[in-house]
């Protein structure tokens, strides 16, 4: 599929069915990551899979966190769930903190979104299903999760990838705006 038919397509899949991601599939999407630009090939990003028992544990930290966070909201709570519950892999990915250095801390946080969004089209081209979490079950700003994965302190979670063989498929039809009223020609 071409580059543009990919990301005029690419979606958030939430529902996925019991069908487990085979390995080869999982690896070819962390092989895809690593081809993302990134200034001065820091390569500023690590990938913690979690499949498994690892997911039965990641549930029960998601569930404990969104009852903290949303205690007089079961439904929204259940809900968000779903996805852990459902999801036969995850990836929590991180950037490198560069220790006094800001602005190459921030480089490498893109260029680990851009490492996620490769990974994305790589999903897309294998038929897998894929969302990029930062709130709520992603867990990225939760000090739980830095836990969990073992990261240590030079790292920092930009996203919690769900990927697995989508439920069903609907065409994307949200609408988007026009680059052109986005778009300031100089």
């Amino acid at each position: 599929m071409p580059v543009i038919e990919a990301l005029k397509n690419r979606r958030a899949i939430r529902n996925y069915t019991t069908q487990p991601v085979e390995q080869e599939k999982i690896k070819k999407i962390l092989q895809a990551a690593t081809y993302a630009p990134n200034d001065r090939m820091r390569e500023p990003w690590h990938f913690y899979v979690i499949q498994g028992e690892a997911m039965k544990r990641y549930e029960e930290m998601a569930n404990a966190y969104l009852q903290e966070r949303f205690p007089t909201k079961p439904n929204l709570v259940e809900s968000s769930l779903k996805v852990v519950q459902t999801t036969p892999v995850a990836i929590v990915v991180t950037a490198d903190m560069v220790e006094d250095d800001a602005d190459a801390t921030e480089d490498n946080v893109f260029a680990v979104c851009s490492a996620i969004m490769s990974m994305w089209l790589a999903a897309e081209e294998l038929g897998l299903g894929f969302v990029w979490r930062t709130r709520g079950v992603g867990l990225v700003h939760d000090a739980r999760m830095h836990a969990f994965i073992g990261a240590n302190e030079s790292q920092k979670v930009v996203g919690t990838i769900f990927i697995g063989y989508p439920e069903e498929q609907e065409p994307n039809d949200k609408k988007r705006t026009p680059f052109e009223e986005k778009t300031t020609w100089l």
